[in-house]
C-alpha cells in the first residue's frame, strides 16, 4: 500500500470512528474480499463464512479505537476474523473435543501432484473435516499459531491440539487421495474416449 492509498485508508478508519456509515460501508467494500477469503477456510459453507465476515465487521466498528494507525490493518482485522470464527463454533456448535490423548503416529504427506489441486478443491477438502479440526488446522498450518497459544484460544490442552491437528492431516490427505483419485479417473476416461475414436 503506498503512502497515498495509506493515508485513504486512515481517513476512512477515522471516520469509521465517528461512526459514520458511509465510511463503514467503504471500510467494508475495501476488504469484504480479503475477509471472505479468510473466512472460507474456517466455515464449512459461503453462508456461515458471510456470517461470520459480518460479525466481524460488527467487532471492528466496535473496536477501532483500539487500533493502532502504525500497524497495517489487514493483519489486526485477520486476527478479529479468526477470534470471531472460534466464538462462532464454540456457541453456535457443540464442539466435542477428543480425550487428552496424543497420537504418537503422524503421518509423512508427500507434496506430489499438488499442483492438480486449485483453491476450491482446498476450500472443498476443508469444508469436509469436523468443524474442530479445521479450526486447529487453520490455525496452526496457516495463520501460524503454536498450540499453546490455539489451546488458549480453544480453551483445550497442548497435547489436545497436536492430536486434533493430526487427525486433520489425515482426514485431509484422504480427502485429497479422494479428489486425485477423482481427477485422474476422469482425465484416464477422457483419454480411453479419445483413443476408442482413433
Amino acid at each position: 500500500m503506498n503512502t497515498e492509498e495509506t493515508n485513504i485508508l486512515r481517513n476512512i478508519i477515522s471516520d469509521c470512528i465517528k461512526n459514520k456509515r458511509s465510511a463503514q460501508e467503504k471500510l467494508y467494500k475495501i476488504f469484504y474480499g480479503y475477509g471472505m477469503s479468510v473466512c472460507l477456510r474456517y466455515a464449512p459453507e459461503k453462508d456461515e463464512a458471510a456470517e461470520i465476515l459480518n460479525d466481524s465487521f460488527l467487532k471492528v466498528f466496535a473496536n477501532l479505537k483500539q487500533y493502532n494507525f502504525e500497524q497495517d490493518f489487514k493483519p489486526w482485522f485477520r486476527k478479529i476474523i479468526i477470534n470471531t470464527s472460534i466464538d462462532y463454533y464454540r456457541k453456535s456448535r457443540q464442539m466435542l473435543y477428543n480425550k487428552d490423548t496424543e497420537l504418537h503416529n503422524d503421518i509423512n504427506y508427500s507434496s506430489e501432484n499438488l499442483h492438480s489441486l486449485n483453491m476450491n478443491d482446498l476450500l472443498l477438502m476443508l469444508s469436509k473435516i469436523p468443524d474442530v479440526y479445521r479450526l486447529t488446522f487453520n490455525l496452526y498450518e496457516i495463520e501460524g499459531y503454536s498450540h499453546d497459544e490455539i489451546a488458549d484460544l480453544m480453551k483445550i490442552t497442548a497435547s489436545t491440539s497436536r492430536s486434533n491437528l493430526t487427525r486433520a492431516k489425515k482426514m485431509l490427505r484422504k480427502e485429497y487421495q479422494n479428489i486425485f483419485q477423482e481427477n485422474f479417473n476422469t482425465q484416464n476416461a477422457k483419454t480411453l474416449e479419445e483413443y476408442s475414436k482413433t
